[in-house]
């Protein structure tokens, strides 16, 4: 699971890299983060360090 949020992560920075437009520059930005937020919360679970259960609505 983790693997592919870090291959998530890369292609995001090599976008970010090559962005131009401050539009779409915070937009892969906010990605990014998110993308980074995720990898921290996976990895926590794997640890055993963080038990984070998914509300069904």
């Amino acid at each position: 699971m983790t693997y592919e949020i870090e291959c998530q992560i890369e292609e995001l920075r090599a976008e970010l890299r090559n962005a131009v437009d401050p539009g779409e520059r915070r937009q892969i930005e906010a990605e990014l983060d998110l993308a980074q937020a995720e990898l921290t919360v996976a990895i926590a679970e794997l640890d055993g360090r963080a038990d984070v259960r998914r509300r069904m609505i």
